[in-house]
């Protein structure tokens, strides 16, 4: 009886990855996805804290306009001109071009990575060695393209590991919130800007050292895929690659998971670069610079924490977050507007709230599409999704603007502090 077989290369899916890899392996790489997130995000959360200050500092651009001058008058509004939504824009814009096309292209993975830290590694240097506004801005995008590029890629990667390093990809990536946001505030008091990017190239060097040493790569295993011909013979069976044509027609399966994570994200967006800078208390320990900076790491703290309970707690009804994140931004967007909470606690309590809901969303998409996602889709479900939170950070950024524009044209109304 004559026989054919093909040798066919195909990586291991999720369960079966699961099933073979040894305790210590599995362990190596939650731990090595949980500081691929903490690096794949730090040098966005440091951008976007640090980029206006370099602008400040650096080049002046700040302009002064009779009705947005800073005064310590009661009755008006302490304002920058430039409205944290334009650099949002800047620190999210790459990142969503790559989001968008990443996932149609071939994964080479080791080249993926090595292009992250290259680009990671000359967004810090351009910053922080910049003698033009341009080149400023450029390194900032260009860490936007590194962040964009590994979250596509990692999250993609990940299907070939347990499911449990979405968890710990997802806690790593708050994780960056919280540490990015608060290294770079210490580390400003006693350095300079440009000292503190510098310093900050420790994370794409511990970014290439994680992903080339410390994480444990699947090794292909070779399969025969054979068919019983009709006169007892066997045919080979090729294994479908999917078209660009293929991979568009998943999408409206996905959108379930993409709606709601990204309406989740347009609202927080707001939230944070749109109204926050607005919200200011007189008279207490903290100046407005201070309240601004503290609770962002505030949001940070509930993204971190929301990032790493998903073996905790599971929520799969996402759009419920949705709807509670529009709730947070009226409830923000009167207090920008007249000021009727009479303290600061309550404001640091809804932005806690805020973090937690943001954070919950991701991961807990993501975590929900590891499980429901059929394997051969889910590669390229995981990278796409993706997409979703960077369109409504856009659209927030884009939306902040001229919200912030015309309240900090209003008067300050009067606050009752108690």
């Amino acid at each position: 009886m004559a026989k054919k077989s093909l040798n066919v290369t195909q990586t291991l899916d999720s369960k079966s990855n699961a099933e073979n890899e040894g305790c210590g392996i599995r362990w190596r790489n939650l731990v090595a996805f949980w500081i691929l997130g903490l690096c794949n995000n730090y040098g966005y959360v440091v951008m976007l804290s640090a980029a206006h200050d370099i602008l400040k500092d650096k080049f002046e651009t700040t302009e002064q306009h009779p009705e947005d001058e800073i005064t310590n008058s009661t009755s008006s509004r302490s304002c920058n001109t430039l409205s944290t939504g334009a650099i949002l824009l800047a620190d999210i814009l790459p990142s969503l071009g790559i989001k968008l096309v990443g996932p149609f292209l071939p994964v080479f993975i080791h080249v993926r990575l090595a292009i992250c830290v290259f680009f990671s590694t000359a967004g810090f240097l351009a910053v922080s060695l910049s003698n033009a506004e341009w080149l400023a801005i450029l390194g900032v995008a260009i860490t936007s393209l590194s962040s964009g590029l590994g979250e596509v890629t990692l999250l993609s990667y990940s299907h070939r590991y347990s499911k449990q390093v979405i968890s710990t990809w997802s806690s790593g990536t708050g994780g960056a919130g919280v540490i990015g946001a608060l290294s770079y505030a210490g580390l400003r008091m006693w350095i300079s800007t440009e000292n503190t990017l510098l310093l900050m190239l420790i994370v794409p060097a511990i970014q290439a050292i994680t992903f080339w040493l410390i994480l444990v790569h699947p090794k292909p295993i070779n399969i025969s895929i054979v068919k019983e011909g009709t006169e007892s013979q066997q045919q080979i069976v090729d294994v479908p690659v999917k078209s660009f044509l293929d991979k568009l027609r998943i999408v409206p399966q996905l959108l379930k998971y993409m709606l709601p994570l990204g309406f989740v994200y347009f609202f927080e967006y707001f939230i944070n670069q749109g109204l926050i800078e607005l919200i200011q208390f007189d008279g207490i320990w903290l100046t407005h610079e201070q309240q601004y900076r503290w609770l962002q790491v505030d949001y940070q703290i509930g993204v971190f924490i929301s990032r790493s309970s998903v073996n905790i707690i599971s929520i799969n009804k996402i759009w419920i977050m949705a709807v509670l994140q529009f709730m947070n931004v009226i409830v923000l967007l009167f207090e920008a507007l007249y000021y009727y909470m009479p303290n600061i606690w309550i404001i640091i309590a809804f932005v806690l709230w805020e973090g937690l809901l943001g954070g919950g969303a991701y991961v807990n998409t993501f975590y929900r599409m590891s499980k429901e996602v059929p394997p051969d889709d889910r590669e390229f479900s995981l990278g796409i999704t993706a997409l979703a939170d960077s369109i409504g950070i856009t659209l927030a950024g884009w939306m902040s603007m001229p919200v912030h524009n015309a309240i900090c044209k209003l008067p300050r109304p009067e606050r009752l502090i108690i």
